[in-house]
């Protein structure tokens, strides 16, 4: 009996110890550089610039390339593995399920392909095969491999997915054939200014443009110190990773991280009185410097 149970907890935490857990596409910020050849290479460049929320739900605001109207939304619910894009406009809103990596080898999928170079509706595909396949970082990432499914007139030519990326075409063509001597191939991701995925065969490196010079700034952030109270309180910190508190010798006293939060307090109860200073850093390698006094 023992015995048993000691297999059956082995087993359990070992399923644990080396299955992946689902890799989100969309991170706070998130850049990808599209490739098209045809006498010569030529990449653009789309991001997610700000967030919004339309009929009580989250969405990023994709701009840049095709989508400097600003009208290309999107979102994604993580808990059951799927992005959706909505499409604004005066009128009325329309939201199409682009991507589920819930998705299993042998189920279909009607891909969706909006205001893209492909058919809107493409018609079912069939999912081949799930590979994982190790991107930029090292680690292992699902590759999902579609082809039409048997009746599909539609549309003739195979799709891919990446966890954590969505499409090797464009991000709004799920079921778009990514061809570098066609429609285009998706060369570099970045998450955060920090490569994700990398194909350096018609470019020469992924280096975030967008991002490094634009969005990562911290020129809003503020900090301000409640009277009669310990606390320092930093605003608008939504861009920054950590702050780190030295004294006037240059001694490193406290660091602290952000997770996304557009506020942060500092206690300094612990501190003496005097003069520090605080070094917000954020992504991209970008700081700022502050003085305060207990």
């Amino acid at each position: 009996m023992k015995l048993k149970v000691l297999i059956v907890v082995f087993f359990f935490f070992g399923f644990s110890a080396f299955s992946q857990s689902y890799k989100p596409l969309l991170d706070n910020l998130n850049e990808w550089h599209f490739t098209t050849c045809y006498f010569g290479c030529t990449t653009d460049v789309y991001y997610t610039d700000g967030d919004t929320i339309v009929d009580g739900k989250n969405y990023k605001i994709l701009d840049g390339y095709h989508y400097i109207s600003r009208t290309f939304l999107i979102r994604e619910d993580v808990p059951t593995k799927k992005v959706y894009l909505n499409i604004v406009s005066s009128i009325f809103n329309e939201e199409f399920l682009l991507y589920d990596f819930s998705l299993n080898e042998g189920d279909t999928f009607n891909m969706k392909n909006p205001v893209s170079p492909f058919p809107q509706d493409g018609g079912a595909f069939l999912l081949d095969s799930i590979v994982e396949r190790p991107l930029v970082d090292g680690n292992e990432y699902k590759h999902f491999y579609f082809s039409p499914a048997p009746g599909n007139t539609i549309s003739t030519e195979n799709a891919v997915w990446i966890e954590g990326m969505g499409s090797l075409s464009i991000i709004n063509a799920p079921g778009g054939h990514p061809d570098i001597n066609g429609v285009g191939h998706l060369s570099c991701f970045f998450k955060n200014t920090e490569a994700f995925y990398a194909n350096l065969d018609s470019i020469d490196d992924c280096i975030p443009l967008i991002l490094e010079t634009k969005k990562y700034n911290l020129e809003e952030v503020i900090v301000s110190k409640q009277t009669n109270y310990n606390n320092c309180i930093l605003s608008n910190t939504k861009k920054v990773k950590s702050v780190t508190i030295f004294d006037l010798s240059g001694k490193k006293l406290e660091m602290k991280t952000n997770n996304g939060q557009n506020s942060m307090i500092l206690d300094l109860s612990n501190y003496q009185n005097g003069l520090y200073f605080l070094l917000a850093s954020g992504y991209g390698d970008t700081k700022k410097a502050f003085k305060i006094i207990k």
